[in-house]
């Protein structure tokens, strides 16, 4: 665990220096398209500017992180998210299980880290994915935040079923199925996609508003799944 900052790190600067404008890390090719199982990656952004003052965002090692989201999932019971796009709004609902998912979830809400993101992939019948744009101002805030994984707490209670709400992850040098602290994806595929239990955390569903995640699912795309047309993206904490 104590290697894994220097992982995500190394995988930063090697991806940034390979592409100018935008992060292609979900590209898939023709063969890779026709497999049952698909991945669902994290993407890392580029480019662009932010004015934000992030120096107020307390910066979590990989060493502390347990302490600090089990910490601050005391103090922050919440589990209804509504997230706000520019297609409409849909409700999510959190589980209280993935105690650490859930925590980091409603952290990045509050302290307006998905303000700055987009969905940036769309695999039609399969998942919506969020959390990251092409913004350096995104990358800016991911750094503010903390070079970090957290621990997979996938649990059989919680499956990737129609509507469930799940956590991407790196896919390389990850034996242990760690999420991504940024990117969530939601399940679009009619009979599910459970082909990822056990990889991906479940840590919620959408309750309300499942007919705006199928209209982003319905955006065309680019070769990498990335929306021709931004679907931008902002969480409002309810209770």
């Amino acid at each position: 665990m104590m290697k894994i900052p220097f992982l995500i790190l190394s995988i930063v600067f090697v991806l940034i220096s390979c592409k100018k404008d935008k992060d292609n890390s979900t590209v898939q090719s023709s063969l890779e398209k026709k497999m049952t199982e698909k991945k669902v990656e994290v993407n890392i952004p580029s480019n662009g500017e932010s004015d934000r003052d992030l120096s107020i965002i307390k910066t979590v090692s990989q060493e502390e992180l347990i302490p600090f989201l089990k910490a601050y999932a005391k103090d922050n019971p919440e589990t209804i998210v509504e997230v706000i796009t520019d297609k409409g709004s849909f409700t999510v609902e959190l589980f209280a299980e993935p105690v650490l998912h859930r925590a980091n979830f409603i952290r990045l809400a509050k302290i307006g880290y998905f303000d700055t993101t987009v969905f940036h992939r769309v695999d039609d019948n399969f998942v919506v994915q969020g959390g990251n744009s092409d913004r350096m101002g995104t990358y800016d805030f991911r750094n503010a935040v903390g070079n970090f994984l957290i621990p997979n707490e996938f649990t059989n209670r919680y499956k990737h079923d129609y509507g469930a709400l799940s956590a991407a992850k790196y896919a390389e040098q990850n034996v242990s199925n760690a999420s991504s602290p940024f990117e969530f994806f939601i399940v679009t595929k009619p009979d599910g996609a459970y082909h990822l239990d056990q990889d991906h955390t479940v840590f919620g569903r959408v309750i309300k508003g499942m007919d705006i995640v199928e209209q982003i699912d319905d955006l065309e795309t680019d070769g990498s799944e990335w929306p021709l047309t931004n679907v931008g993206l902002d969480m409002k904490v309810i209770r």
